[in-house]
């Protein structure tokens, strides 16, 4: 019997409205693990999640009957009532609109959830404007630079 056979590798990147730096480390574990069982739910596999306060990664290996802004937006929707419910912080907090969402070959699935799980030391030398834009840079994304987040001046 005939089957479907399927690799999909997604790299997804998205940070919290106004870049405002709302995710503490005290509570960003718990994110990681809400956001962990959103994903499980939906039938997909979380292989790396990690963030700064302003912003999150996560590595998926994706079904291909899921629909990658469908989850997207699940995440968002609900690890942003997550938030406001636990009360983790006494700012309005909010995802910004849009993400981005970037496509691994198998080969590269050990550094890409190496990257994830270093996000830290990377952000001490690379601000993640400067991040992001290595990733249109490197997947031939044409873009507007204006239209990739609500930039805030403090990279």
């Amino acid at each position: 019997m005939p089957g479907t056979f399927t690799q999909i590798y997604i790299h997804v990147i998205f940070a919290v409205k106004g870049r405002e730096s709302l995710i503490a480390p005290i509570w960003e574990d718990q994110l990681y693990k809400y956001i962990s069982g959103i994903i499980r739910n939906k039938e997909q596999k979380l292989l790396a999640i990690n963030g700064m306060p302003d912003h999150i990664h996560f590595l998926i290996g994706m079904r291909p009957s899921c629909a990658l802004s469908d989850l997207v937006r699940e995440i968002k929707k609900a690890s942003n009532e997550f938030i406001k419910e636990k009360k983790f912080t006494q700012h309005k907090f909010q995802w910004q609109e849009g993400y981005g969402a970037f496509s691994h070959n198998h080969s590269d699935i050990d550094k890409v959830i190496a990257y994830i799980q270093n996000q830290k030391q990377h952000h001490s030398i690379k601000t993640f404007r400067e991040e992001y834009e290595t990733f249109m840079k490197e997947f031939n994304i044409e873009h507007k630079p204006e239209f990739l987040f609500e930039w805030i001046d403090k990279d």
